[in-house]
């Protein structure tokens, strides 16, 4: 009786950076990471160059509360430039519906505002397209080929993998 070994496949790295991940947003109040990776599509890309999530604080439970009584909603707290600030206040409402949509329960009852410098990620420079002469160069090389759009993004191709 003969066993195939087991196929190892890639993974994506999302499953295996969320779990290491998990604990430290837990310590913040988040109870998913994703409130802060997705935070562009929770509320927008307007909301989200002037502010982001800090932490989730949840109300205490009281002593004597029965178990299933209803959970008050927590407290959103976002970091948020100077003079954004007032800017964002108007907005909680719109904010607060965005992330309670998001989680799929009225979680969030308001936002804390604390003006902080943001912490961004860095984002990818655009890259520029290929020097026109080497477009040209890599057009001249090309075998005659029917279809010019074809042929203009083969020439582009060429001298991206050239210039490289």
């Amino acid at each position: 009786m003969s066993f195939k070994p087991a196929r190892s496949r890639a993974r994506p790295l999302a499953d295996l950076v969320g779990p290491a991940l998990a604990p430290a947003f837990q310590r913040r109040g988040f109870a998913a990471t994703e409130i802060v990776t997705h935070w562009d599509d929770i509320v927008g890309a307007e909301v989200a160059s002037i502010a982001e999530p800090m932490k989730i604080e949840w109300p205490r439970r009281r002593d004597g509360a029965p178990g299933d009584a209803a959970q008050e909603p927590a407290t959103l707290v976002l970091r948020v430039e100077g003079p954004a600030a007032i800017e964002v206040q108007h907005m909680a409402g719109v904010i607060v519906g965005r992330v309670n949509q998001f989680f799929g329960w009225p979680a969030v009852g308001r936002l804390a505002l604390r003006q902080a410098p943001l912490q961004r990620r860095k984002t990818k420079k655009a890259c520029r397209g290929p020097d026109p002469q080497a477009v040209a160069a890599a057009a001249a090389a090309l075998p005659p080929v029917a279809d010019e759009g074809l042929r203009d993004a083969l020439a582009r191709l060429g001298a991206a993998v050239k210039h490289r």
